[in-house]
């Protein structure tokens, strides 16, 4: 049964409000747009909160911080005696060992993998079976000597646990896991890659908290109330440098976040002894050992900035922990308290009007092309392409219908009073279905729609040109910190 954690305020275990006043400071302008940020010192929640429209319940995409839920299912396999650290990958696949093995093949086991030094530098093919052609492929490296990133090695590990168990990972850390730390299963979504790849390295989605108690349970040695979940030699290794990780670039740009270690599907942080699951545009859960605090964060950090959000963790917070509690400064307290009720993402712009708005309402069919207006967001494949829509522009609001997969009528509404509207339907092959819009006119007969996916930390903007009986619809594919940014024009044609 779930146990909420107690709640105080940051000066009864030692933290000064003014210090986490500093921070927030530090990031909110323009360095990232947080999602939600939660800190636990002393086994007690003591800062909350969530910029709107996100919210504590609310399933937020993890990308890589996956990876820790992954390697959390291994530790709790080995505990189970299932396999070893040393076991070989062939002891579980032998089926698919190569004709003629790589040099170093013999060398390859589950532990290279976990540390993400397994000695490959390429992605296996997809074709012909992506497990067989990842233990065939090439190492480069001696296996343990090189620290390569590599996503297809931890949804291996995904495999691993359905070869071993007869279950896939949700099933597994739905049984063993979510019930002993607090999480609701049925917040934990994952994705399905079209080559049936089951999505435990980076399409996760979990709530700020969820990855906070994840954390925690490494923290407390990988038991909970007593009962051991992890191995404790396997806690100790995970959590603590197995690999350099060292990369000339980052080096350069003074990243040291990205430099400082590898454990065990986890990375190591420039803080001594502090510690991270990590995923991109920074979904964040931070163990700091030395002073038995826990910061877990989802956020849309652009390129490059998630590792400076960490910077000014240890820069502008850091400073105000102290050992014990420390005397409350009423009016930064209150300043706090305030705040963190009162977050939200930026506001839309308010441009209602245009001069082709009166006239523009109405059916469409395209001519040339096609468009989506789903955000499948990272390692997607295209929606159900639209070829047919209608657009309704009302007062200070509007709607676009179209026909989505299956011949399923949709229909997405949108504000143009400042505001977003709400909607919720599921993407064709994505987990994420609140999204929320709103629209305004760029210019006389250019309106821009804008999209909001909270759950899967994605936007989508769509531009739509009316002159006359025609409608030349723009969007950009991306959004997500390492996407490209594609635009892709359809021309349509009224049709009523």
């Amino acid at each position: 049964m779930r146990k909420e954690f107690e709640r105080t305020a940051p000066e009864d275990v030692g933290i000064r409000s003014e210090g986490i006043l500093r921070f927030l400071d530090a990031v909110e302008p323009g360095l990232t747009e947080m999602h939600g940020l939660v800190i636990m010192r002393h086994n007690k929640i003591c800062c909350e909160g969530w910029w709107a429209p996100y919210a504590p319940g609310m399933p937020h995409m993890c990308a890589s911080l996956t990876k820790t839920y992954m390697g959390t299912a291994i530790g709790i396999a080995i505990r189970e005696g299932l396999l070893t650290l040393d076991t070989h990958v062939t002891e579980i696949f032998p089926e698919y060992v190569p004709e003629k093995p790589s040099e170093y093949f013999d060398e390859l086991t589950i532990r290279h993998i976990l540390t993400m030094g397994s000695g490959m530098t390429a992605f296996p093919e997809m074709e012909g079976g992506w497990v067989k052609n990842f233990i065939a492929m090439p190492l480069n490296h001696k296996p343990g000597t090189s620290f390569w990133y590599n996503s297809v090695g931890s949804t291996f590990l995904g495999k691993v646990i359905e070869k071993l168990t007869g279950k896939d990972v949700y099933e597994y850390l739905s049984e063993k896991l979510f019930p002993y730390i607090g999480i609701n299963s049925k917040n934990i979504m994952h994705g399905i890659a079209p080559e049936g790849m089951d999505m435990w390295a980076w399409r996760t989605v979990s709530t700020t908290e969820d990855n906070l108690r994840l954390m925690k349970l490494y923290m407390d040695g990988g038991t909970v109330d007593g009962q051991r979940i992890l191995p404790e030699e396997y806690v100790r290794l995970a959590t603590s440098k197995q690999i350099e990780n060292a990369n000339e670039a980052a080096l350069q740009r003074g990243d040291m976040e990205a430099c400082s270690g590898y454990g065990y599907q986890m990375w190591m942080c420039s803080r001594p002894g502090a510690y991270r699951a990590d995923g991109a545009a920074g979904q964040f859960s931070i163990v700091i050992p030395d002073k038995d605090m826990i910061v877990a964060m989802n956020q849309n950090a652009p390129n490059g900035n998630p590792n400076m959000v960490l910077k000014k963790l240890w820069e502008c917070l850091m400073p105000y922990v102290e050992d014990g509690p420390v005397e409350k400064d009423e009016d930064a307290a209150m300043r706090l308290s305030y705040r963190m009720k009162h977050l939200a993402i930026e506001a839309p712009e308010f441009r209602p009007y245009g001069e082709a708005k009166a006239s523009a309402s109405g059916s469409y069919q395209a001519i040339s092309g096609s468009f989506d207006l789903y955000c499948l967001g990272m390692y997607a494949p295209e929606a159900a392409p639209v070829r047919e829509f209608a657009i309704d522009f009302r007062e200070m609001e509007g709607s676009v219908t179209w026909t989505g997969k299956d011949n399923t009528a949709l229909r997405l509404e949108f504000a143009m009073d400042g505001s977003r509207r709400y909607n919720r339907f599921r993407s064709p092959w994505q987990f994420a279905e609140k999204c929320y819009a709103n629209g305004v006119w760029e210019t006389e007969n250019i309106f821009r729609l804008e999209e909001l996916w909270p759950e899967n930390n994605s936007r989508k903007t769509l531009w739509f040109e009316f002159s006359e009986d025609t409608c030349s619809v723009t969007q950009i594919k991306g959004g997500l910190p390492g996407q490209d940014i594609v635009k892709i024009q359809t021309i349509g044609r009224r049709i009523d």
